[in-house]
């Protein structure tokens, strides 16, 4: 069973790791996977050497030559189905090719903001199935495109367990690489700089924690659009040394251990890979109970939730996870439990390679 991949986006996002982990892994489920990504992306780099990689030049939804370019890729590799992962027109153009080969096809919606329109009609009745990583983001897809959807299926984000775990020498690395304070504790979100991941929310709440923690350091990982209107509301509070944007890391897996808590106060979130890594190296988190957040953690025993956009419940959440050692070490050990039970790279591919071979009878039957 060939399976062509096509996963557009730029950078090394979650979306984009999860579809190089997914292709990797179909390999032992007897599929063979060709990945179709932008030439010279973060995401091409990283996919060759790993799997069959084709990139071809694609500028998003509004390049009208992706069609005939992807077209020509569905004619040199000839798959059984065709796989849509993300956005920037991925989905789009891999059910016009659907639409015009007739190779059955499936996507992977991995956000919980609603599509509506014609065109979004149109192009989700060219899959077959339509994969969604949590229900929020189903309920999402249900309320904008209704009946012109195919039939869902939940197989939500997976994490390499191996590559993330707990590391009793993180902490030593963290603070060689940021010349951290010895001792003072350490707390960090990892999202892209854009106002739905609740940075500004962030910075609210901080003040109230530092009462209690004023040695604390806050971390900052990734990068976007917002990184500059974010860095002069931090310079303007005067608060550079204490909460720091670092960028993307490549190395977060090897430094996520050492964390005291990851922050996730996002104000929409599909499912939240962040979430997993975090759980699988056996750091307590404290999130907004946004979108499919709820369904990766289990208020109370993983992590802690708090309503989306109340500022003074993230701080007290913080403080009780902060405060309670005992508690920290509960949650983060009940996290990496349950992320290596429901969230595996392989429990993700074998739902994969049975959703395949289900299309594919599907497709075949009179």
């Amino acid at each position: 069973m060939r399976i062509l991949h096509v996963e557009t986006g730029r950078h090394l996002y979650g979306g984009a790791r999860q579809a190089l982990w997914l292709a990797e892994a179909l390999a032992g489920h007897g599929c063979e996977s060709v990945f179709v990504c932008t030439r010279g992306s973060e995401v091409a780099m990283a996919a060759a050497g790993r799997v069959e990689t084709w990139p071809l030049r694609w500028q998003g939804e509004a390049d009208l030559l992706a069609l005939p370019r992807l077209l020509s890729a569905v004619r040199r590799f000839r798959p059984d189905l065709l796989h849509a992962h993300g956005r920037r027109g991925a989905d789009l153009y891999t059910a016009g090719a659907a639409a015009w080969t007739g190779v059955p096809a499936l996507v992977t919606r991995r956000v919980d903001r609603p599509e509506r329109g014609r065109l979004a009609r149109w192009k989700y009745r060219q899959y077959r199935r339509v994969v969604v990583l949590s229900r929020a983001i189903a309920a999402a897809l249900e309320a904008g495109v209704g009946a012109a959807l195919p039939p869902r299926v939940l197989i939500p984000s997976a994490v390499d367990t191996v590559r993330y775990r707990p590391d009793d020498g993180a902490r030593a690395r963290l603070a060689s690489a940021f010349e951290l304070p010895d001792g003072a504790p350490v707390i960090a979100m990892a999202a892209q700089l854009i106002p739905r991941k609740g940075h500004a929310l962030l910075l609210e709440a901080l003040p109230r924690v530092w009462a209690c923690h004023p040695t604390l350091t806050c971390l900052l990982f990734g990068r976007g659009a917002g990184h500059a209107a974010l860095a002069g509301e931090i310079a303007a509070r005067g608060w550079t040394e204490r909460v720091r944007l670092v960028g993307w890391r490549a190395d977060l897996a090897a430094l996520l251990p050492a964390l005291d808590v990851l922050v996730h106060p996002a104000l929409a979130e599909g499912l939240g890979l962040i979430l997993l890594e975090a759980g699988a190296c056996g750091v307590p988190v404290v999130a907004s109970a946004a979108g499919g957040i709820p369904e990766v953690v289990v208020d109370g025993e993983t992590g802690l939730l708090v309503p989306p956009g109340d500022a003074p419940a993230l701080a007290g959440a913080l403080l009780r996870v902060l405060d309670d050692r005992t508690l920290a070490r509960s949650l983060g050990a009940a996290a990496r439990r349950r992320v290596a039970t429901r969230f595996s790279i392989p429990a993700m591919a074998e739902s994969y390679a049975r959703l395949y071979r289900d299309i594919l009878e599907e497709a075949a039957a009179p």
